[in-house]
């Protein structure tokens, strides 16, 4: 079967086309199929995109570094799924761009930190990391609650996320400027917003409702983390198997 092979050695033009070939034969065979399905990521129940002052929170989690030292990805082993969580899906990240899956663990993963802390905890750990949790090395917040939030520009945001592939619909771009307003608003009318956007945390976010600040979008995005899909029915089965 090899008998030619002292021939095809030593000739470098004929190697290299049959080198070629077999490496474009293997790239098709791992390319075509994803030509082939309409997804490469599995469709999971509550996944939606970020309502407006979701989305200007992660804007503004990026801006500030955070995902240089908290990653959002729950790996599928024992020690981090006691400790954090169900493990994450790819369908969680679908319309994150880019995602924050994080390569460091300085502070904890925040991949279901959403609901794990009350909105006050969390504005008090952003102002003084230390005040709450001794032991911490991050740095100061505080300014986030002085800063008024940036909103003249929430169009061009969500039509740039729907560009990518975020499904934005009509509804949610036409009230775009309205949810993001009401979402920090204790008193204000919430039944539309939850209809576009399930589960997501309204009210008082962080402790001055007379205005709308970086504060309120930054708390936004960390509570609604790890909250659109149920994991109540599965986590202990998901538990018991890797045991």
């Amino acid at each position: 079967m090899f008998k030619h092979h002292h021939f095809v050695e030593r000739n470098l033009t004929l190697m290299s086309v049959l080198i070629l070939i077999t490496i474009s034969i293997g790239g098709l065979v791992e390319i075509i199929p994803l030509y082939l399905v309409r997804s490469t990521i599995e469709v999971v129940e509550g996944v939606r995109p970020y309502s407006p002052l979701e989305m200007r929170g992660r804007d503004i989690y990026i801006r500030e570094g955070c995902y240089t030292c908290h990653s959002q990805q729950i790996r599928p082993f024992r020690d981090e799924v006691e400790r954090y969580g169900h493990y994450s899906l790819a369908a969680e990240s679908m319309y994150d761009h880019p995602f924050q899956w994080g390569s460091k663990r300085t502070g904890p993963d925040l991949a279901r930190v959403g609901g794990k802390y009350s909105n006050e905890w969390q504005v008090a750990h952003l102002i003084d990391p230390r005040g709450v949790v001794p032991e911490s090395i991050m740095p100061p917040y505080s300014f986030l609650a002085e800063r008024p939030l940036q909103t003249d520009d929430i169009f061009d945001r969500m039509d740039a996320n729907i560009a990518v592939g975020v499904p934005y619909d009509e509804s949610m771009v036409e009230n775009a400027m309205d949810d993001l307003f009401v979402q920090a608003d204790p008193w204000g009318d919430h039944d539309g917003l939850l209809a576009r956007y399930p589960k997501a945390v309204v009210g008082d976010l962080d402790g001055d409702p007379s205005r709308l600040t970086e504060m309120d979008a930054l708390v936004a995005y960390l509570q609604i983390l790890g909250r659109m899909v149920d994991f109540a029915d599965t986590a202990v089965e998901d538990l018991e198997a890797m045991r």
